[in-house]
Parts: structure tokens; sequence; C-alpha cells
């Protein structure tokens, strides 16, 4: 009777420590994101939906080379300091007879000189001062944990006013994010903004950091239970990286957004799936373009249809540059 009176409490015990151990896992290859770790990130970008849905996958010789280019530039050093204490980088490149600013917001674990390198030549040599910034806990900003939104949207909205401080010409400003940087900058449209911004620019932005990861979990891991994954994952957000996973959600900020927003999304996207961008584009409040490129993969749309991609962009600015928002 004493025997099993140990026994069970202790198969209670393992079987806890197995079902906290897979969203632990979890946790530390999504979430927590050390400095001197950044290197082990290698193996999940070896995945297989995360190659196929990278720009080098089909187009390696232009983003090669636009990577080069925003390494060439000889750009400005700017920092911030988050409401959580942390350090943030960006690198602002002003551009000759400048008729805009325009804030660039890159994604899950990437940097502005990859993701935006291709787009931000054109938008150099069409008069736009750039800010690349760099979100928490990647390239030279601190941090340890991705937030996916939850905290970065803080961050988009601090770094905005930091350029409206800068602006002394009241010059337009535009915030551009890409992935998770592109639902950042939807987030941050929820919260007071300058009135200078005058729109915003959406590149394959998710609609909720649990609706992506139950996406992620169910079609590259092929998981099942996911709902008990994301409730252990979100306990581990809470306790360890300061934030819980419904801060990360679009919706509210969509309700609150009045800046025109310009939303792109490739239809072959297995990363983030197009129906987040159709489903910002039909809550969303504010004047709004949706572009929708029928061959383009994840932030491959400026690769893959690059005319028509640039001139919505053109026209975006020339339509809302002397608009009052």
């Amino acid at each position: 009777m004493k025997k099993t009176k140990f026994v069970i409490p202790g198969i209670a015990a393992a079987a806890a420590g197995s079902f906290m151990a897979l969203g632990w896992s979890f946790f530390e290859m999504i979430i927590h994101c050390k400095k001197d770790r950044r290197q082990v990130k290698k193996q999940w970008f070896s995945l297989s939906h995360a190659k196929i849905n990278h720009p080098r996958h089909k187009f390696e010789k232009e983003y090669e080379e636009g990577k080069a280019w925003c390494r060439s530039q000889h750009m400005q050093d700017c920092y911030i300091r988050s409401r959580d204490g942390l350090r943030l980088h960006a690198g602002y490149l002003p551009a000759e007879n400048a008729e805009r600013f325009v804030l660039l917001s890159h994604g899950y674990k990437g940097s502005s000189f990859g993701e935006f390198a291709y787009t931000a030549r054109f938008l150099h040599e069409h008069h736009c001062n750039l800010l690349f910034i760099d979100q928490r806990c990647c390239g030279e900003s601190e941090g340890e944990f991705i937030t996916f939104g939850a905290k970065e949207q803080q961050d988009v909205q601090d770094w905005t006013w930091y350029l409206a401080k800068r602006n002394k010409e009241k010059l337009p400003i535009y915030l551009y994010g890409e992935s998770m940087g592109a639902t950042s900058v939807l987030m941050a449209s929820g919260h007071t903004l300058p009135h200078e911004v005058k729109g915003l620019i959406a590149d394959c932005g998710f609609c909720t950091m649990k609706g992506q990861i139950r996406d992620m979990a169910a079609n590259w891991f092929h998981l099942k239970w996911v709902g008990l994954l994301l409730f252990r994952l979100d306990l581990f957000c809470r306790f360890f990286a300061g934030f819980c996973m419904k801060e990360a959600d679009t919706a509210e900020a969509m309700k609150k957004n009045r800046h025109p927003v310009l939303f792109f999304h490739g239809m072959k996207d297995t990363y983030v799936m197009p129906e987040n961008t159709m489903h910002h584009y039909s809550v969303c409040n504010a004047p709004r373009e949706l572009v929708l490129v029928p061959e383009a993969r994840h932030l491959c749309s400026a690769y893959e249809a690059p005319e028509l991609y640039r001139n919505k962009i053109l026209e975006f600015f020339q339509k809302y540059d002397e608009a009052s928002v």
C-alpha cells in the first residue's frame, strides 16, 4: 500500500514533466533568442517551409545584390531605450532631396538588410529617408525574447516618435513592415502616432501570434493537440518573457487605425497564410488597398512582380504624401 502511494505521485510527476517538456522545447526554439545562440537558429531555418519561402530560393542574385548595396551605405547608428529597458538599434540612411521618411520593420529573427535590401535601394533612389530598425533580440538590439509583435509594436511606436523628432521639415512618414514586422506596424497603428504618419505598408503580416503558431505547429510539424501546446507555450511566455500571447493580436489595432494601408501578400506563401492579409483587409476601417501576387511565396512579391510592387508603392506615396490623416 505504501509503495502504491509513492508510485502514483511519481507517475503523475513524470506525466506532468513530459506534458510541459514539449512546450518548453517550442518556447526555446521559437521565443528564446539569446545573442550567443543566434547561430543555432540556422537549424530552425533549415526547415523546408522556411527554405522555399525565402527569397534566396528563387531570387538569390537580386537578394544578395540588395544586401551588398545596403552594407555599402554609410548609415548613422541610432539608439532608443525600450519601455522594458532594452537598448534598441537602427540604421538611418538619409536621401538627397528627401520627400518622406520610411521606417522599415523586419520580420521574425530577420534583418533589415536582408528582408528590405531589394526594395530599400528603390525607396532611397525615390527620395526616401530610411530608418532600418533592428527588432529586439535582432541585429545590434538587445533582448532575449521574440514576442511576435506584443512588445515590438511599442518599439515601432517609439521609433516613429524618434523619427518625428528629427523630422524638422515635417515630411510625411510611412511605416513599412514585412512578416512579423508588418504585424508589429499594424499593431502600432492602434496607438497614438505622430500626425506626420501618412500610411502603412504591410507585406505578409499575420493576425495573431496564437494563429501563426497554430499554423506552424500543425502544418510544419504535423502536431496534434495544438491547443494544449499553445497553453503551455503561453505559460512560459508569461513567466519568462513577460508577455502573453493574446497581446500579439492585430484585431483592436485594425479597429482603431485611421491611417491608409497598402497590403501585399504572395498567394503561394506557406509561411504566413494569405488568409491573414485578406482578414486584415476585410476588417480595416481605414482606406486600404490589397495587392495579391499569384506566384509569390513569403516576402517574394517584390521579386516576383517588381514593376507592379514598386508602382503600387509610388502610387501610395503620391496619393497620401499631402493627405490629411
